[in-house]
């Protein structure tokens, strides 16, 4: 949720960027983009896939999320040279950092936790569990937390209709995204080969 805005302004940045420049606004040329794919699966099969996850033994869920992030690191060094993408892979890095410190979870604090999530709700979740079988949150007393810091400790503003809690990190994927879409330097490479 925290990287769609990121992802809508900076499409429409590059697009006015582009239109403005009377060029045409093009994809990013990433280097094997099938690496997403295939680490994008861990993450799919241990929180997205309700048949999955119901069924992904507890130990193994932990491991998926850090191998998923490892793979999407890889991704993003192997594309550095793309705008925004250091700025993105630090961010990918730090939230690694903080769910490796944290037994594989992203840890949300208890106090974090009542500003986004219903009294009656979070009377009944357990201080040291997940929120669901789909969530890669682990709720955490703040001084059990590692690097609390950068644990999603951020909270959106109380008028956006979804409320949800971010991290550091999270921050500055979304800065690294929208900075490589934003870039008209897609479409003017192009037009200089032309």
């Amino acid at each position: 949720m925290v990287l769609l805005p990121a992802v809508i302004l900076g499409l429409l940045s590059g697009w006015i960027k582009t239109y403005l420049g009377r060029s045409v606004w093009q994809y990013p040329e990433f280097e094997r983009a099938w690496l997403v794919v295939i680490f994008f699966v861990p993450q799919l099969l241990a929180f997205y896939l309700p048949v999955t996850r119901s069924q992904m033994p507890a130990l193994l869920v932990p491991a998926y999320l850090i191998i998923s992030q490892l793979g999407l690191i890889l991704f993003c060094m192997l594309n550095r040279h793309l705008p925004g993408i250091p700025i993105l892979t630090i961010g990918l890095f730090l939230n690694l950092v903080v769910i490796c410190a944290n037994d594989g979870f992203m840890p949300l604090s208890t106090v974090t936790a009542a500003h986004i999530i219903p009294e009656q709700i979070l009377s009944n979740l357990k201080v040291g569990s997940r929120f669901s079988l789909g969530s890669k949150d682990i709720l955490l007393s703040p001084d059990a937390i590692v690097f609390s810091w950068l644990s999603d400790r951020f909270v959106s503003p109380e008028w956006f209709p979804y409320r949800f809690a971010f991290s550091f990190g999270d921050i500055l994927i979304d800065i690294g995204a929208f900075l490589l879409l934003a870039s008209p330097s897609h479409s003017q490479k192009l037009s200089q080969e032309r």
